[in-house]
C-alpha cells in the first residue's frame, strides 16, 4: 500500500496539479457558467430579441450544446399560457 502511495505522489507534481485545475476550470466554464447565463439570457429576452440576437443566441446554442443538454431536463422555456379556460 505504501508503494502505491509514493507513486502516487510522484505524479502528482504541481504542474500536473496546475494542468488538472485548469482542465476543470475550462471544463466547468464550459459545461456549467455559460450554459447556465445563456439560458438566464434566453428567458429574459426569447419574446423581444432582434434577427441578429436571435442569430447569434442559436450560434452559442450550437457552441455549448453539451452544456444546455446537461440541465435541460431541468429548465422549462415553455412560456407560461393563459391558465384556465373556461
Amino acid at each position: 500500500m505504501n508503494s502505491i502511495t509514493s507513486s502516487l505522489g510522484a505524479w502528482l507534481t504541481p504542474e500536473i496539479l496546475l494542468l488538472i485545475a485548469a482542465y476543470v476550470v475550462i471544463g466547468g466554464t464550459y459545461l456549467v457558467a455559460v450554459p447556465l447565463a445563456l439560458y438566464a439570457w434566453m428567458i429574459k429576452r426569447w419574446t423581444v430579441m432582434g434577427k441578429y440576437e436571435r442569430l447569434g443566441v442559436y450560434g452559442l446554442v450550437f457552441l455549448f450544446f453539451p452544456g444546455l443538454i446537461l440541465f435541460a431536463p431541468f429548465i422549462n422555456l415553455r412560456m407560461a399560457g393563459q391558465g384556465e379556460v373556461a
